[in-house]
């Protein structure tokens, strides 16, 4: 997927690791940058305050929208009370699947490119090293991409840096794209806990992929 150079691209931006990377490689590719994050129920707030600081040293204009729909319909251990469990059986979604959340935020987000004039998309999905989130794959990414330029008479285009890659070839990316810094501010553990929990999946991929990259985590290290 060719880019244009000095045009601009809004990125989804949660605030956590592979987002930051994904950030600091729009930041060096596209003239102007707005990132977008959603308050949308989660079980902490850490994440936002994770995307805030980062913005602020990217000097990256960052907006968030409120929605409360996922927290109302429930279901998952990301919105709801309940425990955080490893990945189960190899066809068995986890529980921090939050159902259309993936669909919906990139949906939302073409919206309120699409008032500014911008086309370009930015997430940091990848079908890798994912959790089984079907929201996740690059076929859903590429319909959904289809759906939304036909929906609003618009050619978007999603930018998917990480799709391929694996954890620790994420992390060689950031510290090429200048993000190794930020990845210290970076958050992941979906319990909000810092330091971080090191016991939820997401700490386990994350701290694997540091090992395997022999790259020392620079959140450890704060």
């Amino acid at each position: 997927m060719q880019i244009q150079q000095g045009s601009s691209a809004l990125i989804l931006f949660s605030g956590g690791q592979d987002s930051t990377t994904c950030l600091y490689w729009a930041k060096n590719r596209f003239f102007n940058l707005v990132a977008l994050s959603f308050d949308y129920g989660q079980r902490h707030t850490r994440e936002l305050e994770s995307a805030f600081k980062i913005c602020s040293m990217a000097e990256v204009e960052h907006v968030i929208l409120e929605t409360s729909i996922f927290n109302q319909i429930g279901g998952n251990a990301l919105t709801d009370d309940i425990k955080i469990k490893d990945m189960g059986k190899k066809d068995e979604l986890p529980n921090t699947f939050v159902p259309g959340r993936n669909l919906y935020f990139l949906t939302v987000a073409a919206a309120f490119a699409y008032q500014r004039g911008i086309h370009d998309l930015v997430t940091g999905v990848c079908q890798t090293d994912y959790s089984g989130y079907p929201d996740c794959r690059d076929e859903t990414i590429k319909a959904l991409q289809e759906t939304l330029s036909l929906g609003m008479e618009a050619k978007f285009r999603i930018h998917t840096p990480l799709m391929w890659l694996t954890k620790s070839d994420s992390i060689h990316l950031a510290i090429k794209e200048g993000a190794l810094e930020a990845l210290g501010q970076s958050h992941t553990c979906y319990e909000g806990e810092f330091p971080p929990c090191g016991k939820c999946p997401a700490c386990k991929l994350r701290s694997q992929g540091f090992q395997e990259a022999g790259i020392a985590d620079p959140l450890l290290s704060e």
